[in-house]
């Protein structure tokens, strides 16, 4: 066999996940195996290091074809040295782990936040395969994201470029703190986290709801609740789609991209999200800068990030 591959890992809290890619950007192999989180750095880096072999053993493929492992991981990185500086759901500090795995496995090595690579993954061979400029959105607990220009994953002077999450959007008077210390950030209002808390100030409020009789809500239980027409819910859903539309219209001018990119649980709203989504976006963004923009929702789901990862040695 001559055909190239590329291994992308993303490390996750609980779970490797490692796949093999061609360089289309096609899932050829996947295989996952715990992290070891809890049980020491060390363990941590032999286990991406391992699995990195193990994927190849499994598959049709020769480690001879890897061009290089490309990595994903949540934290606060140096990636031109692919350095984890802190990253808070692995305990990992102060670790070279693009060194280790260079010395490891003997290959090319690549390193990212795993939120750029998710990225890169959609952008590469997901909803924006074949545009070369793009944001992407991923709303979960948090608010994730990730630019793409001209291609490749556009990083900042300390890697911080795409916290998209942690934008201060949210007018002082409105404001609550964020996880991350400031006020106002994206992040309060349109995470599933942030949705969540709204509904639970509304219900405490002794708003009139149908999320008052649920023991736990879920922003899957206020996305439902405003379909059937709770208008606390739906006033707790525009918000958020208000605020991440203000998010892409300040985009729009910055960074002109083609296509805004949305994954992530919350974005399984579907339409009812993005419609309100592109109604915001429409009335703030300057006519040049909307025109043939579109807003999408994501399509390789948890994969996004195997795939980008593996990406990063084509085009990190």
């Amino acid at each position: 066999m001559s055909e190239k591959i590329y291994i992308g890992v993303d490390v996750g809290g609980t779970t490797i996940k490692v796949g093999i890619c061609d360089a289309e950007g096609h899932l050829l192999h996947t295989f996952e195996g715990p992290t070891g989180t809890g049980k020491g750095t060390d363990v941590i880096l032999h286990n991406i290091a391992n699995y990195a072999r193990e994927i190849v053993k499994e598959s049709p493929f020769e480690w001879e074809q890897v061009e290089g492992v490309g990595v994903g991981i949540a934290g606060f990185l140096d990636i031109p040295r692919g350095f984890v500086k802190f990253s808070a759901n692995l305990y990992i500090e102060n670790t070279d782990l693009r060194g280790f795995l260079e010395q490891e496995l003997q290959k090319p090595i690549k390193v990212n936040n795993d939120a750029n690579v998710a990225a890169l993954g959609e952008a590469w061979a997901g909803a924006g395969k074949g545009i070369d400029n793009c944001v992407c959105y991923t709303l979960g607990t948090g608010v994730g994201g990730g630019i793409i220009i001209g291609g490749r994953i556009v990083e900042g002077f300390a890697s911080m470029a795409g916290e998209l999450g942690h934008a201060a959007i949210v007018p002082d008077l409105e404001a609550i703190q964020c996880g991350c210390g400031k006020m106002g950030c994206l992040e309060t209002v349109s995470s599933a986290t942030g949705i969540i808390r709204m509904a639970k100030d509304a219900v405490e409020r002794g708003d009139r709801t149908t999320l008052s009789s649920l023991e736990v809500i879920t922003a899957k239980d206020v996305v439902d609740a405003a379909k059937v027409g709770d208008e606390v819910a739906a006033r707790i859903v525009s918000r958020a789609a208000f605020y991440l539309g203000k998010s892409m219209a300040t985009l729009a001018i910055l960074l002109n991209p083609q296509y805004f990119i949305i994954g992530g649980g919350v974005s399984k709203a579907g339409d009812f999200l993005f419609d309100q989504i592109r109604e915001v976006f429409e009335k703030y963004t300057l006519e040049q800068a909307k025109e043939g923009v579109k807003i999408v929702p994501a399509t390789l789901g948890n994969n996004a990030g195997i795939v980008g990862a593996a990406g990063l040695i084509l085009r990190g």
